[in-house]
């Protein structure tokens, strides 16, 4: 597995290169600052190990307590002696807090806001003391120029760290300044190891298989990657799985609208094809309310056909007749045609009945009559006989032998009759004439 370097310049791939092999170490980190951005404990936690933390910042130590839970953290400042000491904090900037006034004011000079607070003050041995309970595997001072203070209170003789690393220039610079405070650990028989540009390694005597591991900067060899790719790569895969999801919903998207757009189509062409059937529809209707209209016109021009027909053949008659009551035989015949019309009303069928049951139904005649004929027997019985016969005559159909137009025919009987006469009278006169 790439180790990952949490360490501002790769402290903690030395220290694996180094103690890789220890298995459950312990560790105390002064100065731990952040439990992550450029922490040298940071890979180490994560690989099982477990040891103080001491960082003085109320804020950096409350982020200790919720993310190192094996760790013992502790809000205070290591010192020469136990009390209280100032902390001079750059807040603008990570790392850079110091108990040095001379530090604050070099920060203060170069445009940084100081703020002061004051922070308990431990040694380290009286913090070994209480929470060391086996061996110390590396001891780690990042104290921006308060180094020598903190290995004043250290008792090397009886806490050994088989690795010291302890930052050896003055704060963002360059230049060094462990001639102020190295003699105290090469006087506890600890051996130079390494100078990395910002720290000095140190490796106890009784451990000097170490020092081989020492001497070469970490390299390509280490596979290692930085904590700042690591989570480069990370967000860029994050961003590339986002990014393939997102291509997945543009392509769901992409297809659910040519779905969209094919189930337009679809019902566009249905659309288009009930439109033409409805058109179609209309159009046979048209032709056949035009059939209807021309079938209606040419029905309306047979009937004014017989119409005018009709009118013909009644201006026709109308002349025949007016000729016909003009004429001297009409005049001279009028006796015999009232005698004609008298006997043919008598032979009208039904007349004789209806004038039977006239007599029979009057009240007066039957007064009259029926007493005359009970005094005669005889008359009686044959008046009876001839009321009975009359009663029951069937009507009889008058013939006149006179042909009526078709379109006459339904006209009542009576009509008929003077149509007949007219007739015969017409005859008469071409027969005088």
């Amino acid at each position: 597995m790439t180790f990952v370097s949490y360490s501002q310049n790769a402290e903690d791939v030395l220290l694996w290169r180094a103690l890789g092999h220890v298995a459950d170490g312990f560790y105390i980190d002064v100065g731990a600052s952040d439990p992550v951005e450029h922490s040298v404990t940071k890979a180490f936690y994560e690989r099982g190990w477990r040891g103080i933390s001491i960082e003085p910042l109320p804020s950096f130590h409350e982020q200790f307590q919720q993310q190192r839970p094996r760790d013992v953290n502790l809000a205070i400042a290591a010192g020469a002696e136990n009390g209280e000491l100032t902390l001079y904090d750059v807040p603008d900037v990570r790392g850079w807090a110091s108990p040095d006034q001379a530090v604050a004011e070099m920060h203060r000079a170069e445009g940084h806001a100081i703020a002061e607070l004051k922070v308990p003050v431990r040694t380290l041995a009286s913090v070994c003391e209480e929470h060391v309970r086996g061996e110390i595997h590396f001891l780690k001072i990042d104290v921006e120029g308060f180094e020598a203070d903190v290995l004043r209170g250290m008792d090397f003789a009886r806490w050994r760290p088989w690795v010291l690393v302890i930052e050896a220039t003055l704060p963002n610079s360059r230049e060094t300044n462990h001639a102020s405070w190295e003699d105290m650990v090469t006087g506890q028989r600890y051996r130079f190891a390494w100078f990395d540009g910002l720290n000095r390694w140190y490796v106890a005597e009784e451990h000097p298989e170490l020092m081989q591991h020492f001497g070469i900067q970490p390299n390509v060899f280490d596979a290692f990657i930085s904590y700042h790719l690591d989570r480069a790569w990370s967000n860029g895969e994050a961003q590339a799985a986002a990014l393939t999801a997102s291509e997945e919903r543009l392509g769901a998207l992409a297809r659910h609208a040519e779905a969209e757009a094919k189930q337009a189509e679809e019902n566009r062409v249905r659309l288009e094809i009930a439109l033409r059937n409805e058109q179609d529809q209309r159009a046979l209707e048209a032709r056949r309310a035009e059939e209807q209209v021309t079938l209606l016109q040419e029905q309306l021009a047979q009937v004014n056909e017989s119409a005018r027909q009709l009118s013909y053949w009644a201006r026709g008659v109308d002349e025949r007749l007016k000729a016909t009551l003009a004429s001297t035989s009409w005049k001279v015949t009028r006796p015999l045609r009232a005698a004609g019309s008298l006997a043919i009303a008598l032979k009208r069928p039904g007349l004789s009945r209806r004038i039977v049951n006239r007599l029979t139904a009057n009240e007066r005649v039957r007064r009259l009559v029926i007493p005359l004929l009970r005094r005669h027997p005889a008359l009686n019985e044959r008046v009876s006989a001839s009321i009975a016969s009359i009663k029951l005559d069937p009507p009889q159909q008058a013939a006149f032998g006179v042909e009526v137009p078709e379109e006459l025919k339904g006209l009542p009987q009576s009509a008929r009759t003077v149509l007949a006469d007219l007739k015969r009278a017409r005859g008469n006169q071409q027969s005088d004439s």
